[in-house]
């Protein structure tokens, strides 16, 4: 074997097992853990932790110093002036003066850095959240629209034992030979829904794109799961869905603020130290200055802004209060859309599924007995497909409903 057939055969295998890896199909856990992975709002969020986090580090440090250069008492008139050494006053200086915060605001800012830090937290929970349902949901109406796409291989074998069933009383003089004609056109009309199908796959797969990338077209696998419904467990940790836990962060940061407002109140300080160096006849000196503020017009400064701080956390209060009279409604209809739901699809697997086949079977053998037309069992196949659809567009709202529920108000409760 010469190493230039190995080159040549390397990059075909290569390019072979890359497509055996990215034929992999896709389970729903699958597609949870690729949009964790791949979510370009959850990378957002995390370099918004860190932008956060790293803010924090020098929040309650003093800030930087400062150096003081210049000369004091320099002459411009007299004897002496113009000069920096003739003069007893004239003195060239350097210094470094450090400004102080009162330890009110530093360690008001300390709290504000740290309140950013856990509402940007809190805001990756509720984006975290919207991935892993968005995803769910859309895996799932994939997967019922599959479901529903496969009936259509089953109805082409009914279809063909129709045909015949056609073409025997064609030749036996029951049926006329438009029969046959209509046939073709039922055959027709369900080729125009499966069309209908396969363009709702399409819609669907880029909707789950959007969650986890190229890998949405991969072929799915594995079952739908099952996500039982605890309406007592859901309305118990209704106060722990992220979205009112981003209301706690909102708070402790606007609490934060307000701390820092009120610091405002009080005095910040400096100090200065001064090396000064005078003419070779003088000694040289050295001075010390502390600098105090003065926040004596705290009702036209101070005051409006605590007042200001105060007024959002009220509205954060009643922001929150309007978001759990939300869910609490959300919670409310979604739960009563799924007993619905769970009612109907009873229903159509136990009833109106079996006398629909029921009926087509009896239309069915009176057709071959020449005893009834070939549009009464058209119409009887039409309503029994129709069900079947139901029941599978039922049982995928009913999945997606329990999904919703189950990442809105129950995995955090786990």
């Amino acid at each position: 074997m010469s190493m230039r057939w190995i080159c040549r055969s390397l990059p075909l295998c290569l390019a072979g097992m890359a497509g055996l890896v990215q034929a992999a199909p896709l389970t729903f856990n699958e597609a949870l853990h690729l949009a964790e992975q791949q979510s370009p709002a959850l990378l957002a969020d995390a370099a918004n932790i860190r932008s956060a986090r790293s803010a924090a580090i020098p929040a309650g440090a003093l800030p930087d110093p400062k150096l003081v250069a210049g000369v004091d008492n320099y002459p411009v008139s007299g004897d002496t002036r113009w000069t920096l050494e003739r003069d007893s006053m004239t003195m060239q200086k350097i210094g470094i003066m450090q400004d102080v915060p009162n330890s009110a605001k530093r360690s008001a800012r300390v709290e504000v850095a740290d309140a950013r830090t856990v509402l940007a937290q809190a805001q990756r929970r509720v984006s975290l959240l919207d991935v892993r349902r968005g995803t769910a949901l859309a895996w799932l109406n994939r997967y019922y629209l599959e479901k529903k796409l496969s009936l259509f291989d089953d109805l082409n074998g009914e279809n063909r034992l129709l045909a015949d069933t056609v073409r025997a009383q064609i030749a036996s003089g029951r049926s006329q030979p438009a029969d046959a004609v209509m046939v073709e056109q039922d055959q027709a009309e369900l080729a125009d829904r499966r069309d209908d199908l396969t363009r709702d796959i399409t819609a669907a797969t880029a909707t789950l794109r959007r969650y986890i990338g190229a890998d949405a077209g991969e072929p799915l696998a594995g079952d739908a799961p099952h996500f039982p419904v605890d309406a007592a467990l859901y309305r118990a940790h209704l106060h722990h869905h992220p979205e009112l836990e981003v209301f706690a962060a909102k708070t402790g940061e606007a609490e934060a603020e307000l701390h820092a407002a009120e610091a405002e109140k009080k005095p910040d300080w400096s100090v200065e130290l001064d090396y000064q160096r005078r003419g070779p006849q003088f000694g040289n000196m050295v001075s010390i200055q502390f600098t105090f503020g003065l926040p004596i017009f705290t009702e036209t400064r101070q005051d409006p802004m605590i007042a200001s701080k105060v007024d959002d956390l009220e509205k954060i209060d009643a922001d929150r209060d309007a978001t759990l009279r939300e869910h609490l409604n959300e919670l409310d209809n979604s739960l009563a859309q799924y007993t619905s739901l769970t009612n109907r699809l009873d229903r159509v697997n136990q009833t109106w599924l079996p006398l629909a086949r029921k009926r087509v079977d009896l239309l069915t053998a009176s057709y071959r007995n020449g005893k009834t037309d070939l549009s009464a069992v058209l119409a009887a196949r039409r309503d029994l497909i129709d069900r079947r659809l139901k029941a599978v567009d039922l049982a995928g709202q009913r999945a997606q409903v329990a999904a919703q529920l189950y990442f809105s108000y129950g995995e955090a409760a786990q």
